[in-house]
C-alpha cells in the first residue's frame, strides 16, 4: 500500500526575511541610498528639516488656526468665488484669452510710441470706424448687455432673500 510522503514546511519567520532584505539592500541599492543621504544632508543644511520638525510639533495648533480662519464669512465667500472663477475660466476658450491678452501690450505699445504726435478728432474718428475697432466695440457692447441682464437677475435674487 502507498505511504504518504511527509511534507514539513518550516515555519516562516518574517523578521528573519526582513533582516535578510535589510542586509542585502545597501548592496543592491547603493546609489539610491547615497542619493537619499545627499538629499537629507541638503535639507538639513538649508534648515528644511527643522521647519518640518517644527510644523509637525505644532501641527494641531496650525490646523486649528487654519480651520478657525476658514470658518469666517470672508473665507467662505473667497472659496465660493474661487470655485465660481474656476467654472468661468474653464468655460472660456484659451484662444479668446490669448487674443485679449495679446491686444493689451500691443495697444499700450501703440499708444506710447505715438505720444509725441498730437491726437486729432478726425484721426480718432477714423480709427474708431475701422473694422477692428467696430468689432471690438461690438464685443464690448455684447458684454455690457449680458452684464446688465445678469445684474437684473442678481438684483431680483437679492431682493427675494
Amino acid at each position: 500500500m502507498a505511504q504518504p510522503i511527509p511534507l514539513e514546511i518550516p515555519p516562516r519567520n518574517p523578521r528573519a526575511e526582513l533582516r535578510s532584505r535589510l542586509e542585502q539592500a545597501p548592496q543592491e541599492h547603493a546609489e539610491a541610498v547615497l542619493a537619499a543621504y545627499e538629499v537629507l544632508q541638503q535639507l538639513h543644511e538649508r534648515g528644511a528639516l527643522e521647519i518640518m520638525r517644527g510644523a509637525l510639533a505644532a501641527s494641531d495648533e496650525i490646523l486649528e488656526k487654519v480651520v478657525d480662519n476658514a470658518k469666517t464669512p470672508e473665507a467662505i465667500r473667497a472659496i465660493r468665488n474661487l470655485l465660481f472663477w474656476r467654472h468661468i475660466l474653464g468655460s472660456i476658450e484659451p484662444e479668446w484669452f490669448r487674443g485679449v491678452f495679446q491686444a493689451i501690450p500691443e495697444g499700450i505699445a501703440h499708444a506710447t510710441a505715438e505720444r509725441e504726435r498730437p491726437v486729432s478728432l478726425f484721426g480718432l474718428l477714423r480709427r474708431a470706424l475701422s473694422k477692428d475697432s467696430l468689432r471690438g466695440l461690438a464685443a464690448a457692447i455684447d458684454f455690457l448687455q449680458a452684464f446688465g441682464r445678469h445684474l437684473d437677475s442678481t438684483e431680483n435674487q437679492t431682493s427675494q432673500t
